[in-house]
Parts: structure tokens; sequence; C-alpha cells
């Protein structure tokens, strides 16, 4: 029992060192200066660690040679206060030198990204270069080979903004914007997470960030900023007759420029719904529109329990069909 439960644990901590909420397997620049920066501390460790182990066997077995030795004052000067100060000093310069690779500023020309955090999503914001702005919720799409710039605020409390597969986390503080630059290395799809306990359903807080390469981002960015590619019918009416667009804005939907909740002009080409907690179907959008408190509670979209099942159906299906 003790052997099978030693692997369970090695297994559990080999496991936490891949997949795509890892920051042990980068796909970014600046997630491989952490990762290099946390092996280059992991060998160093292991250098002193074996160092001491053969110090220690040497004083207790060792003869009285070895002994006086280890005993010598420039023995403990050279290994207890030398070698500790000069390797520190190295391992902290590599470290600045990894900071401002996470902070270093983006070129004139890059994308430029404002993400705000919410209780409990994220706003996203694209600064294109002719002035227009362009609101999504929940997800980064971002060309592959390219610094992008993310300027980081929050709506409320206070919020972190950590992918670990491409970069480091940064705190959202209030009142304060803060900058991180994602460099995503190789196409895919990366997860990411608030992390600094911001209320109730922190743990509901999550986004993805999608690295497609520049012919596909352009792609996506074109479908991106036009308007909604339904704006009539029965659902669309439901939506505005039931106060929907008073929070949520769909453009190209008169009476639907709301900017308190998501933006949901094109809610149904992103990955997930409430900040990657449900799939991205009209069955998660009945779940959510009819009982989403008890799916991610405390949050501030109200349950709409007074919808008969025809009416939730058809604005589920409405809000579907905008991709």
């Amino acid at each position: 029992m003790t052997k099978i439960a030693l692997l369970s644990c090695l297994s559990a901590l080999l496991l936490g060192c891949s997949g795509e909420q890892s920051a042990l397997a980068p796909r970014g620049a600046e997630a491989s200066e952490i990762a290099r920066l946390f092996w280059t501390m992991m060998i160093f460790l292991a250098v002193v660690l074996l160092g001491v182990l053969a110090a220690t066997v040497l004083a207790i077995a060792g003869g009285p040679w070895v002994r006086a030795r280890l005993a010598a004052h420039r023995f403990i000067v050279g290994a207890g206060v030398v070698f500790p100060t000069v390797s520190l000093l190295l391992l902290l310069a590599d470290g600045l030198s990894a900071m401002g690779s996470r902070t270093g500023p983006a070129d004139a020309a890059a994308l430029r990204i404002t993400v705000v955090g919410e209780q409990w999503w994220w706003r996203v914001i694209y600064h294109l270069p002719d002035g227009t702005d362009i609101e999504s919720a929940n997800e980064l799409v971002i060309p592959v080979g390219e610094r992008v710039a993310l300027s980081l605020q929050t709506a409320d409390v206070i919020h972190s903004f950590w992918v670990p597969n491409l970069a480091g986390k940064v705190d959202m503080i209030p009142g304060r914007t803060n900058r991180l630059t994602l460099h995503a290395t190789e196409a895919g799809v990366s997860r990411g997470q608030c992390a600094e306990y911001c209320g109730g359903a922190h743990a509901l807080m999550s986004f993805h960030v999608d690295a497609r390469e520049r012919p596909a981002f352009e792609e996506w960015l074109r479908a991106e900023s036009r308007p909604a590619v339904q704006t009539d019918g029965e659902g669309a009416r439901l939506f505005v007759a039931s106060g929907c667009g008073a929070c949520h804005r769909i453009r190209g939907l008169a009476s639907a420029d709301g900017r308190i909740g998501p933006d949901l002009t094109h809610v149904a080409s992103r990955r997930s719904l409430a900040a990657a907690t449900l799939t991205n179907d009209a069955t998660a959008f009945a779940a959510w529109i009819r009982d989403n408190q008890h799916i991610k509670p405390g949050n501030r979209m109200p349950p709409y329990r007074v919808l008969t099942d025809g009416e939730l159906r058809m604005l589920a299906q409405f809000l579907d069909a905008l991709q």
C-alpha cells in the first residue's frame, strides 16, 4: 500500500508539470523564460543539496584529516559565505532578466488589447490601428510570433491575469493599469485563470487564449469586427422585450447596447460560456438564462425563470446563432 501511495503521489506531481495550464509546458517566449529560470534554480538547488549531503557524510564517516579540512576557516568562508553570495547574486540577475522579458515594451505596431477583470468574467477590448475598438469577452485571439501588448485593469476588486503556458501572472489593481506582453511561439489554445481570490465564484473565472497564424487571425478579426449576422426574428424580438439589451450589447440589433454584461455580438463563436464554465451550445445558453445563479452563485445576472420553455428555447437558439 505504501508503494502504491508513493507512485500515486509521484504520478500526480508529474501530471502537474504538463497540460494546458502548466507553467512548465511553455507555448510563449515569456513562459519559456520562466520555465528556464525554474529549471536553472532546480538544478542549482540539487547541486547544493548533493554538496550538503556529501559534506555531512564526510563529516560523519571521514577520518581526522577530512574533518579537519571541513572545519578549516577557508572552507567555511568559501562554502558558507562566498559561494552563496555569488550564486544568489547570479540567480537574482537571471530572475530580473526574465522579469524584464515579461513586461518589456511591445512594438509600436503591435496588437493592443485591454482586459478588464470583473466579478466573475473578463471584458476584452481590441484597439485597432484605425482607432476603432472591438469588444469581446472571456477569450483572447492573438497572432502567433508577434508581441501583443495587454493593458490589465479591474472594474471592481483585485483580480490577477494568469495564462501559465504563455506568461507569468500580473495583478489587476483598482485604479491602476498594469501591463503584460504576450508572445505566442506556436499555434494552440491555452487556458488562463484569475489567480487572486476575488469572491465566491473566483474558481469559475477562467478564459482561453487562442494563438493563430496571421492569416487565420486576420480572418477572425474581420469576422469579429462585423455586426451580428442575425438581428431579426422572434428570438431577437424576445431578447429586446425581455430586457436583455439593457445589460448586453449586440452590434446591429437596435435596443441592445448595454455595457454592464459581456458583449454578445459573436458569442456563439467563442469556445465556452460564462468564463469557461459551460460548453458553448443552445443547451448551455438555456441553462444559464434560467438558472445562472446555481451555475455561478453571486454573479450579477438575475435568473429568468419567468420565461416559458418555448421562449427559453427560442432565446437560446437565437444566441446560439450569433456566430
